[in-house]
């Protein structure tokens, strides 16, 4: 059967083995990056190509559930810097003693030195009250916005741009300093910036946090099995 509309079809062959290579390339390589930013700031044009990779995310429903603050105000950094310290001393405190001068060691500095800050929210309510295929899993919307954060990153690797993903703050303190409306979720508060070096293997491996984990350990086949 020919498709309603032909032109609405392209090619799915397999990628060229230098496109498939970069693709993976970027994928292996990409890393948190959490202090090594330098102070250059990003032209627009390139901001504008990492959205567009983000915008060409797959989302449930085509719902496109997600938005991007761009944060560059030295001010405003300020303030987030200033609520992420006061959550990381509350996280700090939640570790083992033996734990902590290991955490300290690990420098979130990226809200300081990272000349753009990306906050990437999600709105539960753009494909109105019922979307196709969120109707049995209402964390669709939030997954698609994910997927939106992941095509941000590996076009950053791609292009020389680090980013560092910044989880530790209390949700009321980002969304007074951005003025996130209540029935917006926040997703991600990403640092953005270039870089000069990267680590081979992440940064938690490196200094002894956690060690990455057997792919084999992980793949189950047919049904979930207990190890």
């Amino acid at each position: 059967m020919q498709p309603d509309n032909p032109h609405a079809l392209s090619h799915a062959g397999p990628f060229s083995d230098d496109e498939r290579a970069a693709v993976y390339r970027a994928i292996e390589t990409r890393r948190d990056v959490r202090d090594q930013f330098l102070p250059d700031s990003l032209p627009s044009p390139l901001v504008n190509r990492l959205l567009a990779a983000a915008h060409a995310a797959p989302s449930v429903g085509f719902m496109q559930p997600w938005n991007f603050i761009l944060i560059r105000d030295a001010e405003r950094r300020e303030r987030l810097r200033t609520a992420f310290e006061e959550a990381n001393g509350e996280a700090e405190a939640m570790f083992a003693p033996e734990r902590r001068a290991l955490y300290r060691s690990l420098k979130l500095e990226g809200l300081r030195k990272a000349p753009l800050v990306v906050c990437v929210t999600c709105d539960p309510t753009r494909g109105g009250a019922v979307v196709l295929g969120r109707t049995h899993n209402p964390r669709m919307d939030v997954y698609s916005t994910v997927c939106a954060v992941q095509n941000f990153w590996l076009a950053a690797r791609a292009e020389g741009v680090g980013v560092g993903w910044v989880s530790i703050f209390r949700d009321e303190d980002v969304r007074g300093i951005l003025g996130i409306p209540p029935h917006i979720e926040i997703v991600a508060l990403l640092c953005v910036g270039f870089v000069d070096s990267l680590y081979q293997e992440p940064e938690l491996a490196v200094k002894g946090w956690r060690q990455r984990l057997d792919l084999a350990d992980l793949v189950f086949e047919e049904r979930w099995e207990a190890r």
